[in-house]
C-alpha cells in the first residue's frame, strides 16, 4: 500500500478551507455527471468520473463533516485509492490540514507498477499539492480579506 501524507498549517479560517473543497468536489460532479447535487447529499453519493478515453473510475464520497473532515475513495480495475482531509482550527485566521493518500493495488504487477510509479512521481505530486494549498491561501488573502 502506498501512503502519501502531508500535515501543514494553513492561512486560512477552516471555514474557508472546508468550503474551498467541498465548493470543488460539488463542480466535479456536476461536470462528470450534469448533476447539481448540495452539500448535506455528498456523503455516501457515487458517480462514474472519467481522466481521460481509457480510464474511468467509480468515485464514492465517504465521510463529509462540516469544517472538519471529507474522505472520498476512488476504485477503478487496477486500484482503490482514499483521500482524506482533515481539518481543525488553530485560530480564527488559521488551521491545521492533515492530508493522506492511501492507495491499494489490485495483482502483483499492478502492485510493482504503482510502487515504482509512486516512487517517481510522489515528490511532483508532493510538490503540486503543496502549490494548490499556496493557491487556495492566496485566494482567501485576496478575496476575503477585500471583502471582508
Amino acid at each position: 500500500m502506498n501512503l502519501m501524507e502531508i500535515v501543514r498549517k494553513m492561512n486560512v479560517p477552516v471555514e474557508f478551507f472546508y468550503k474551498t473543497i467541498i465548493d470543488s468536489v460539488l463542480s466535479d460532479i456536476h461536470s462528470q455527471t450534469g448533476k447539481k447535487v448540495s452539500e448535506k447529499q455528498l456523503t455516501g453519493f457515487e458517480y462514474v468520473k472519467t481522466f481521460s478515453k481509457n480510464s474511468k473510475a467509480t468515485v464514492r464520497i465517504e465521510e463529509v463533516t462540516k469544517n472538519n473532515s471529507y474522505q472520498y475513495r476512488t476504485t477503478s480495475n487496477k486500484n482503490d485509492f482514499i483521500v482524506a482531509y482533515k481539518i481543525r482550527p488553530l485560530t480564527e485566521e488559521s488551521c491545521q490540514l492533515h492530508y493522506t493518500e492511501k492507495m491499494e493495488s489490485f495483482g502483483y504487477l499492478q502492485k510493482l507498477n504503482d510502487a515504482f510509479i509512486g516512487i517517481v512521481w510522489s515528490p511532483l505530486k508532493k510538490r503540486r499539492f503543496k502549490e494548490m494549498l499556496k493557491q487556495i491561501e492566496a485566494s482567501y488573502l485576496n478575496g476575503a480579506k477585500k471583502s471582508g
